[in-house]
């Protein structure tokens, strides 16, 4: 199985796309000799600072909503830093969902009473240390380097360090496309491949050592987290382009949740499993970690974010 840090706990936050991206970046340098581990509060900290203010920049008229894909935490990280997890740890308790709301609200008033950026993000920089704790010094320090966020970010992660696919056939094959999906209001482009293309990848991947970040539906009665496994019905199994788009299209396909993909497994009857990293605790009977079946993956994959290995 590939390394990986210690499974964290999201809590009640719609943040999955940077808890899943962030320990597949992890993975990936773990593998390669690199320890690394990296703060999901800075980046939660940073989106709600990005939303507060676009929210006071359109008068309180934009969707604040802190869910997204996996590419935006590439994005984020390209644009706004990173921080080590030790510097800047997630807050026991904290309900991302109750402190979203409260910022979104601090825009809106900020709006209304004309006080301008600078004024709302010194009130935001209050609302945000009570909540989170105080933002780390300004430089990061690792192996006897210094860095500012932005600089550290950079040294994890290239922009174009990894490539993004999805599966879907109301698309051409071969070509980028634009997921349209309420999580991906970016816009963000991914590779369309055959699903028996897709998934021939992310076990070549997974083979050679090598993390996959995975996007997809959890609503299935056969994901289960407290035994840590998730299955489809035998009727459901090797699922077609077809069935695949017309899941999608009915929407009972959609981009629920993100987790990292570390291994690959079989059970006593020889069928494949993809064993995945959860980002819900580890009070589940594996520690934290999944079993999806290959069929589930099959059916239920939305999007995959891998490292670029060619």
């Amino acid at each position: 199985m590939i390394k990986t840090t210690p499974v964290k706990n999201q809590g009640s936050g719609q943040l999955c796309w940077a808890y899943a991206m962030l320990a597949t970046i992890e993975s990936e340098h773990l593998m390669q000799g690199d320890s690394v581990n990296l703060s999901t509060a800075f980046i939660t900290r940073m989106r709600l600072q990005q939303l507060a203010r676009v929210h006071y920049l359109s008068q309180g008229n934009s969707t604040f909503s802190m869910r997204g894909m996996a590419p935006l935490l590439i994005d984020m990280l390209m644009t706004v830093g990173a921080e080590p997890y030790d510097s800047y740890e997630d807050q026991v308790g904290l309900n991302v969902n109750v402190l979203s709301r409260k910022v979104a609200r601090l825009a809106e008033v900020a709006a209304v009473r004309h006080v301008g950026i600078d004024n709302m993000n010194e009130r935001l920089g209050d609302m945000l240390d009570r909540a989170m704790g105080y933002m780390p010094a300004r430089y990061v320090h690792m192996l006897g380097a210094e860095y500012t966020p932005l600089e550290f970010a950079h040294s994890v992660c290239g922009r174009d360090e990894y490539i993004s696919l999805t599966s879907f056939a109301h698309h051409p094959w071969h070509e980028d496309v634009a997921l349209e999906l309420p999580d991906n209001p970016q816009g963000y482009r991914f590779r369309n491949l055959p699903i028996d293309e897709l998934m021939q990848s992310v076990r070549k991947t997974l083979e050679q050592g090598h993390p996959v970040c995975w996007e997809g539906d959890i609503s299935e009665p056969g994901f289960n987290f407290e035994q840590g496994i998730a299955e489809v019905d035998e009727g459901d199994r090797n699922a077609t382009d077809i069935r695949r788009l017309n899941d999608l299209q009915h929407f009972l396909t959609t981009d629920d949740h993100c987790m990292e993909l570390v291994g690959l497994a079989r059970d006593f009857q020889g069928r494949r499993y993809f064993i995945a990293k959860n980002s819900w605790g580890t009070d589940n009977k594996y520690g934290g970690f999944m079993y999806l079946s290959e069929d589930y993956v099959r059916l239920k994959t939305v999007a995959v974010v891998m490292p670029r290995t060619e």
